[in-house]
């Protein structure tokens, strides 16, 4: 599916790695368009870790607001989820990993408690490491993980203060997504 879908396929060493030939030295044949669909519908899937019925009800959703790209509101509705939030601040080596910290309920948005890893965030909310979490084990060397960190620019994360804000809407930087290709398979 790609170097970009997991975390550990992003590395040199792994690209270098992967082969671009079936076994026996066969070039793979071209995908049709169904399947090239389907391959960027499973990416989004897996890269963000949500199920085919809330991918298919996130669609839904954005197909019935009108006037704004429908392909940059579906990826506003994958990011504003708390655990791709948690992990895009830096908080979690993973999105699994911060769904798992967001289900344990080690987060508080805007002073509520939030264990439903799909919660949407939005513009302005405050997301916070709960009191009785902090000490916790997975919060330990914080801040040595988050020193090489650079959040995108529309969240940011305090360690002083242990929150986090929601500055803006997110924009699509992830350059191996094709929302367009999945939207179009929905469409069928």
């Amino acid at each position: 599916m790609g170097p970009g879908v997991y975390d550990k396929c992003q590395t040199a060493k792994f690209s270098a790695t992967s082969s671009k030939f079936l076994p026996g030295g066969r070039r793979p044949k071209a995908p049709t368009e169904y399947g090239a669909q389907l391959i960027e519908k499973q990416k989004i899937r897996f890269s963000y870790g949500i199920s085919e019925r809330q991918l298919s009800n996130y669609v839904k959703k954005v197909s019935n607001i009108k006037g704004v790209g429908t392909a940059e509101k579906l990826y506003e509705k994958l990011e504003s989820r708390l655990d791709n939030i948690v992990y895009r601040m830096g908080l979690g080596a993973s999105r699994r990993a911060t769904r798992q910290m967001v289900s344990h309920g080690h987060f508080v948005v805007n002073n509520h408690r939030v264990t439903i890893p799909s919660y949407e965030v939005k513009i302005g909310d405050i997301v916070k490491i709960r009191e009785g979490s902090k000490t916790k084990k997975i919060f330990q060397n914080l801040a040595d993980r988050l020193k090489d960190y650079n959040a995108p620019d529309w969240v940011s994360f305090d360690l002083n203060t242990m929150e986090g804000h929601i500055l803006a809407k997110p924009k699509n930087i992830e350059t191996f997504l094709n929302i367009n290709t999945v939207l179009e398979f929905y469409s069928r």
